[in-house]
């Protein structure tokens, strides 16, 4: 039960909810006298269908809980108001079922709980009160149907377990797809760019330089040219950031790479850049964390990550670099407490031209995806507004 953004969806979705609520009406008028419990049974219909038919309109964490909570109540007023009717205790044990459709993890597990807190009053109730008397086909084997209604909670938890694995697993994919259609199209971007712009902004640049030296200008308009040529040095660089994520160099010698001895070295180096505005680089590392990789593009991908951090934290902040050996992998995590990032930003983070700086290309990013990628890693990237962002990086463990 997905999000109802096309006609078609709802439509589908309509004629199986009609379906639904035919079937409960057929329960409630064929053979059943009109009384209390008639009455009754009728309200609960009333209520789940509303929160059937209006749920596609208000697609929100609330009507989700009140439907499933509705339709849980439902079942259980059944199970007391015809107490006759043996089935009503199988459909009991499936209640969590339902919220399976939702693929929400929370949900689901409130689900679970509820429908034990409902079944233990259940059978408390029949085994102290009851007795058999009017629930005899549950009360005679009180053991057995409780050993039952265990058994099928735990095979709707592990039908459900497989299920959200198998949804992380396939978005995983979708997103590592994403990401390769991204460094494809950048990489076709990066040639044409190379080869339309490059060779133009040379000659710019060669007479630029041929003016500098030429003492017919006056000092006014060398300087000019001067800060003309450190554009088109901007330029360059520009055009050697799109190069370098579209034409790696797969003949990189690849190093036994103590992580320990890089982080320590980029550390060094970025330390004085963090004292420009107060921050500090506090550094833990565990010992013997080796990974496969060319260490000059390991460092380039560190650089560009505590640099970010760097730029992203308060005056007088400070950025936490840890790394440890976890479940066979060397995990890196970069820890600044800036401003923050909402999903939509950490979402975009690596596609061209996208950059939360004044001045940026987003081309730093994109390095480092296709370096991680190249060495068969992973990034993460955890962050909220206002608290500050976490980034990790997982590596393929060497060991020693």
């Amino acid at each position: 039960m997905k999000e109802f953004h096309g006609r078609l969806h709802k439509k589908y979705y309509y004629m199986i909810v009609s379906f639904i609520i035919v079937l409960m009406l057929a329960g409630l008028l064929v053979d059943n006298p009109v009384n209390s419990r008639f009455a009754v049974h009728g309200v609960m219909i009333v209520v789940i269908s509303i929160c059937l038919l209006v749920y596609p309109w208000y697609e929100n964490a609330w009507m989700k809980y009140m439907t499933v909570i509705s339709s849980t109540g439902y079942f259980y007023a059944l199970f007391y108001l015809y107490p006759e009717t043996w089935s009503e205790f199988v459909l009991l044990c499936f209640i969590p079922a339902f919220s399976i459709l939702f693929f929400d993890k929370r949900l689901f597990y409130f689900s679970l709980l509820i429908n034990f807190a409902f079944i233990a009053f259940t059978f408390g109730y029949i085994g102290f009160v009851d007795k058999g008397q009017d629930y005899p086909y549950i009360f005679i084997d009180l053991v057995g149907n409780v050993v039952n209604f265990l058994a099928s909670q735990i095979l709707l938890y592990f039908i459900f377990h497989l299920t959200n694995l198998r949804i992380q697993k396939q978005r995983l994919y979708y997103e590592q797809v994403q990401q390769a259609e991204r460094m494809r199209t950048t990489g076709q971007l990066a040639a044409a760019v190379a080869h339309e712009i490059r060779n133009p902004l040379t000659v710019v640049n060669g007479f630029l330089q041929f003016y500098v030296e030429d003492p017919a200008f006056s000092q006014s308009q060398k300087q000019s040219f001067a800060l003309m040529m450190n554009e088109l040095d901007t330029a360059e660089h520009v055009i050697s950031q799109f190069l370098s994520v579209s034409k790696p160099d797969e003949r990189e010698k690849v190093d036994n790479v103590d992580v320990e001895l890089i982080l320590q070295e980029v550390t060094d180096l970025l330390n004085m850049y963090g004292l420009l505005n107060d921050n500090g680089i506090d550094l833990n590392v565990e010992m013997d964390c080796h990974v496969a990789a060319n260490s000059i593009e390991l460092k380039q991908l560190f650089i560009n990550l505590i640099k970010n951090a760097i730029e992203a934290s308060p005056h007088s902040g400070s950025v936490k670099v840890i790394a440890a050996k976890v479940k066979g992998h060397v995990c890196i995590q970069i820890i600044d407490n800036g401003r923050g990032m909402s999903q939509e930003e950490v979402k975009n983070l690596g596609t061209p031209f996208y950059s939360l700086k004044s001045k940026g290309t987003g081309l730093g990013l994109m390095i480092c995806f296709n370096i991680v990628e190249k060495y068969n890693g992973s990034i993460q990237f955890d962050s909220d507004p206002g608290d500050g962002t976490t980034v990790t990086l997982r590596f393929p463990l060497i060991p020693n």
